[in-house]
């Protein structure tokens, strides 16, 4: 390496940030007009190993500014500021369905940005770098406390923003999935919410509908973040996603207990009938997926059962009965549930009930059904215990923006009905 590679400067600022958190990487002191590859390189908790690149042309000056100046090929395309976060893409050793996601909120997700001269698209593991920087992403911010709950038969993770409180609280569903999620409520914790995570699946659970909790259990969860000492007991929302609305629209529609003060759905259906108990509903929804893929053929099965969205009342919650604010988030190009046809059919309901001014709705083209925060590349496809392996659907920018769009709004939706005129509580 000669001595002008050896001044060349590549800075990412922050180096160490919150997942939701924009970051801006810069090249300095490269050749005038140079053709420049830079390259970014993930291994997730999982094992798995991720990576994306672009291809950029420095200034006059020999610099390049990724917040500002167009990719002219790689993974994406033009002026993406977090480009080579949302366009990871998992390396050809993957499994097929292997996701890059936080399991622990307490690790960050390390992410190795390399530079390397002229316009590379393979074979980086034998190049050697202009200059590299690694770079934290946090789900967690400095100062959250973590507690562990254990109480009444509930198990969750309960995140309290730093200070002496109250705050307001958000219990924080994910869907049906063994163990608990934790970086959505993680995240929340750090935007000055005590955020419960709950832990509704266990290794143990089976097919069977009796081994799933029911609407006690949830009712119960909610009671213990309303009596915490640091949280405002009256500002107590619910956030969910996908089977974690199914439970939010059960105990926010029939619950005599639960009085939530807003809910943000993220991807959900109110397709079950009530009289059905949440086992029930859970192997109705597995059973009713739009797509799969055949295991022996490899071949992908779309199925249209849950199209059009059922008219008859008796097969649907009545979210009529729902009397808070309503957030409802709907990628429309869900391949699990006809999520914006859910959307639209909820948010008639609302009117008929009178209540319509309650409901909003955010559609997002091209995005698929797993929204996670912003940045993170785009999950379609994952494996599922007793289903197979289950598509999700979207196309990488497109559902990178709909994860930037409908975070930021979901925040400010939380903010509006649950932080102002706190005076009064």
């Amino acid at each position: 390496m000669d001595r002008k590679h050896c001044s060349v400067k590549l800075s990412a600022h922050p180096s160490r940030g919150l997942i939701d958190e924009k970051m801006v990487v810069q090249v300095k002191n490269a050749e005038p007009f140079s053709k420049l590859t830079l390259y970014a390189a993930h291994c997730c908790e999982g094992g798995y190993n991720w990576e994306s690149f672009a291809h950029y042309s420095s200034d006059m000056t020999g610099q390049v500014n990724v917040s500002e100046d167009p990719s002219l090929g790689g993974t994406y395309f033009g002026v993406e500021p977090m480009g080579l976060l949302w366009s990871l893409q998992g390396v050809k050793s993957n499994k097929l369905g292997a996701t890059l996601r936080k399991l622990d909120p307490e690790i960050p997700m390390k992410v190795t940005i390399s530079l390397y001269s002229g316009y590379q698209s393979e074979g980086f593991e034998d190049l050697v770098p202009l200059a590299s920087v690694l770079v934290e992403r946090w789900n967690i911010a400095p100062g959250v406390r973590i507690i562990e709950i254990k109480e009444d038969g509930v198990n969750g993770t309960l995140f309290l923003p730093p200070g002496p409180g109250p705050f307001p609280g958000i219990m924080d569903l994910w869907g049906y999935e063994v163990g608990m999620i934790k970086y959505r409520a993680a995240l929340l914790g750090s935007h000055g919410y005590a955020a419960l995570a709950v832990n509704y699946i266990t290794p143990d659970v089976t097919k069977t509908t009796r081994e799933m909790v029911e609407v006690d259990f949830f009712e119960k969860a909610f009671g213990i973040l309303q009596r915490h000492p640091q949280v405002l007991s009256s500002r107590v929302g619910i956030v969910g996603l996908c089977f974690g609305n199914v439970i939010m629209f059960k105990v926010a529609a029939y619950s005599n207990v639960v009085k939530p003060r807003c809910l943000v759905c993220v991807n959900g259906i109110h397709m079950i009938p009530p009289d059905k108990t949440l086992g029930e509903a859970r192997l109705y929804t597995a059973q009713v997926m739009r797509s799969s893929v055949n295991q022996e053929t490899k071949e992908i099965v779309m199925r249209d059962s849950l199209l059009p969205v059922p008219t008859d009342p008796k097969l649907k919650m009545d979210l009529g009965r729902v009397s808070c604010p309503l957030l409802l988030v709907a990628a429309e190009d869900d391949l699990g549930i006809p999520s914006k046809e859910a959307a639209e059919d909820i948010q008639a309901m609302m009117q008929r009930a009178g209540k319509g001014d309650l409901v909003k709705i955010l559609s997002y083209p091209k995005a698929g059904h797993i929204l996670y925060p912003p940045y993170m590349p785009l999950g379609n496809v994952t494996v599922v215990k007793g289903t197979g392996v289950q598509l999700w659907g979207g196309e990488p920018h497109p559902h990178s923006c709909a994860q930037e769009d409908s975070w930021r709004k979901t925040l400010m939706f939380l903010h509006k009905h649950l932080c102002e005129d706190v005076s009064e509580n």
